[in-house]
């Protein structure tokens, strides 16, 4: 679809034992994709720790646009290469 011919693929950033993969999408003003239809794939966990028990979690469990100073404040500091990137791709400075 044309949001996926958009898309650029930040450089990937670690965090723990995650990598995370992040993507830039180019959107019109005010706004871009609905959040609200995000679909997550999900991952199993055993649940309550050392119950024996697994259970299926969505791996993200919101989305929203939000702008870069906003982004930062929620990003965990080893994410923060992520919008370094993204300044660069789109020439904002912080």
């Amino acid at each position: 679809d044309a949001m996926a011919a958009s898309a650029v693929a930040l450089p990937a950033v670690r965090r723990g034992g995650k990598t995370i993969h992040a993507f830039a999408v180019a959107c019109p003003a005010g706004g871009g994709p609905d959040p609200g239809r995000l679909v997550s794939n999900d991952f199993e966990l055993e649940w309550p720790p050392r119950s024996g028990r697994r259970q299926r979690f969505p791996e993200v469990d919101r989305a929203a646009w939000v702008p870069l100073a906003v982004a930062a404040e929620k990003l965990h500091r080893n994410q923060q290469a992520l919008l370094d990137h993204l300044r660069a791709l789109v020439g904002e400075d912080d």
